[in-house]
């Protein structure tokens, strides 16, 4: 699967909450719809899989009920990325926030979680290992990004039960299928601290973790910052934040593999990226040296990286490709990543 690449910013649009549930969302946020063309750039460019992420609820009625021409849509996508070599990973994303882990919100979240992936299961059931499924994302206390109390880990831990006995619940290849669940937020130290004794499986060596990384976030997201340098080939004190180096990334990403990767548990990292800042660096020196640099750490370490793609190409986005056509628009960027994952 090494490496990754995610098509974000689009299935898991969320539009109008007044829109019917067959009306699609996809291009609510800005990117054109899904396209085999793409799908080909994707895997000519040198990704070998790609994280789909997936909105449903907008597109189920009052009893959780998805509508049949949402799920046609992603079976479509997913097939588009299969037909081009690509190993698939979808989701229930974001979604709006309904995943709240607390004991208050877990008995809504249990039955709508397993009511939504008993459905998509059921529709993927025949499909072979080169579809994964990932239950979860970012789960957290909506606004809160202190440390997860015992009572949030329990709840997400409970939320990636209820994912993993609804999908095997389905049969067919879901009864083997490679199941993705996540740590609190997908924080690496929450992985360790919350989360990593994994769901109890009917089958073994079919799970794996997924955390996301955007460290420091000042230089990878933060568009209002003026961090825009970053390691060892950092020239200016103020634009860089030295506590996140290349040292970090290492030491980070030990984490996971002495309490996953060394137990046998397969790591995704799921997103890693960093915005561009043309303001500052026009050739995307930095940027394209944190991407490479994480990438090889990620496989180093065992993980599969997975880049967040988020659609745009232009100032503080972290998109690479044309979507229309394609084609690559940062190749320097896009051939580090590759190389890196070798």
């Amino acid at each position: 699967m090494t490496p990754g690449w995610n098509l974000g910013n689009t299935l898991e649009a969320i539009g109008s909450t007044a829109a019917p549930a067959t009306t699609s969302q996809e291009t609510a946020w800005g990117n054109p719809a899904a396209s085999r063309a793409l799908m080909n750039g994707i895997a000519a460019a040198g990704f070998r899989s790609i994280r789909i992420p997936v909105s449903w609820k907008q597109y189920a009625d009052a009893n959780d009920r998805i509508g049949s021409a949402w799920m046609d849509r992603v079976a479509q996508v997913v097939d588009q990325a299969r037909s081009a070599g690509l190993t698939v990973m979808i989701n229930v994303h974001w979604d709006g926030g309904w995943l709240q882990p607390t004991y208050a919100d877990q008995a809504a979240g249990n039955a709508r979680l397993k009511t939504f992936w008993t459905q998509i299961a059921t529709r993927f059931r025949d499909y072979n290992d080169r579809l994964l499924f990932a239950g979860t994302n970012e789960v957290m206390v909506t606004g809160n990004y202190n440390a997860p109390s015992a009572e949030n880990c329990a709840v997400q831990n409970g939320f990636n039960k209820v994912f993993v006995d609804s999908v095997r619940a389905t049969g067919g290849g879901n009864a083997s299928r490679y199941l993705v669940v996540q740590s609190y937020n997908t924080n690496i130290d929450h992985a360790v601290s919350c989360n990593a004794t994994l769901p109890a499986d009917t089958v073994a060596n079919r799970m794996m973790m997924e955390v996301h990384y955007y460290d420091p976030y000042d230089f990878s997201l933060n568009e209002k910052s003026a961090i825009w340098q970053w390691g060892a080939g950092a020239t200016d004190p103020n634009a860089t934040q030295s506590w996140a180096n290349e040292q970090y990334v290492d030491n980070t990403f030990q984490k996971m593999k002495v309490n996953f990767v060394d137990k046998n548990i397969p790591v995704i990292l799921g997103e890693y990226s960093a915005i561009s800042k043309t303001e500052y660096d026009p050739s995307a020196k930095y940027r394209t040296e944190w991407d490479r640099y994480v990438t090889k750490s990620a496989v180093q370490h065992g993980m599969v990286p997975m880049y967040w793609d988020n659609g745009p190409t232009g100032n503080h986005t972290s998109g690479l490709f044309n979507r229309s056509t394609g084609q690559g628009v940062h190749t320097d960027t896009i051939t580090a990543i590759v190389n890196a994952a070798k």
